[in-house]
């Protein structure tokens, strides 16, 4: 039988808007012809039976932050950065891109934690406080694009100005600061990098659940599988 299936927005991205209210109204437009929308998405790809990283990228994330992601890559490439840390670049803001914008650099080192390098997951966790915070040793400076954002009197919270300080005193700093180095340029909507470029290294640093994202034993499994259904109501 045909159904009209509606989505049910997450309270996050709703708090504060009109549109937290009109959650709990969805719940009055329920009935035998009507339902809350669960598996696939029509309006969205379908996903292959065992999602590999590549599938994110082709089907799920955002293309703005694909590209943005690709270049960042691209340039920590050819500037010879170590492998795993051309990784980290590729994989830094996957949160943003395809699960939650706040605190992104948290939630994508746990999205990733399984399948590469500590190194790696602890680069990407820090690097959303680093981009703050300048480094004038690297060449980095704060952001210009940040005055705009945020306001030229913004000032960090108290817990992204501890992580700074907690990242400067780790083995890992430099790691996590490159890819402030390499994210801040990456946003020229002209360049065109192919995922390809980055296949030999994905598969040397990322372990890739034969199951599939998603689907293998992982703790954080079910953050993948909120991609592939990102309308699941349950």
């Amino acid at each position: 039988m045909a159904r009209r299936r509606i989505i049910y927005p997450p309270a996050i991205g709703t708090m504060g808007t009109p549109g937290h209210e009109a959650r709990a109204k969805l719940l009055n437009e329920l009935g035998p012809d009507t339902v809350f929308m669960m598996g696939d998405n029509p309006a969205l790809p379908k996903m292959p039976k065992a999602p590999a990283l590549a599938d994110f990228f082709r089907l799920r994330f955002h293309p703005r932050s694909v590209n943005h992601l690709l270049q960042s890559a691209s340039m920590a490439l050819e500037a010879g950065l170590q492998e795993n840390l051309v990784l980290a670049c590729l994989l830094h803001d996957i949160a943003n891109a395809g699960l939650i914008g706040t605190d992104h650099g948290y939630w994508g080192a746990q999205l990733i934690a399984p399948y590469v390098e500590e190194e790696v997951s602890w680069a990407v966790r820090y690097h959303q406080a680093l981009r703050f915070f300048a480094d004038e040793s690297v060449g980095y400076g704060y952001p210009e694009a940040y005055i705009g954002y945020f306001g030229a009197d913004y000032v960090p919270p108290p817990y992204i100005q501890q992580a700074h300080r907690e990242a400067r005193q780790h083995r890992w700093y430099m790691s996590s600061r490159m890819i402030t180095v390499y994210d801040i340029y990456a946003f020229d909507p002209n360049k065109v990098v192919r995922l390809e470029t980055f296949a030999d290294i994905i598969g040397r640093h990322f372990k890739q659940p034969k199951e599939g994202l998603g689907f293998d034993g992982s703790p954080v499994a079910h953050m993948w599988r909120s991609m592939i259904w990102p309308n699941n109501f349950l």
